[in-house]
């Protein structure tokens, strides 16, 4: 699944408040999930950042872009969490929008 946070900040100031924030993610995931999350991020360039977040038994990869306009979440789903579909990408874009305000 691919979602989609417009912004208006330019890539330097997205970049620098994901690079700002990035210790704060396991924590936040954390208190969304209820229990013990495990998040590993790196950047493959200056735009793009890969994650793997291990969560209730399952692996989650994402990928994050950041677009002149936009920062891109993709997320591989798992099936057996589909039915967390609509959770997992309102938890994103509600993350995301506050990052990037």
């Amino acid at each position: 699944m691919r979602i989609s946070i417009p912004h208006t900040l330019g890539k330097e100031e997205v970049r620098r408040r994901l690079n700002a924030r990035m210790g704060e993610a396991e924590g936040k995931a954390a208190d969304i999930v209820g229990g013990m999350v495990s998040i590993d991020m790196s950047w493959v360039d200056q735009d793009h950042m890969k994650m793997d977040v291990s969560a209730m038994g399952f692996q989650v990869p994402c990928a994050l872009e950041i677009e002149e306009t936009a920062l891109a979440f993709d997320v591989e789903i798992p099936a057996g969490l589909g039915f967390a579909r609509k959770m997992i990408e309102g938890t994103i874009r509600e993350k995301g929008e506050k990052l990037l305000t």
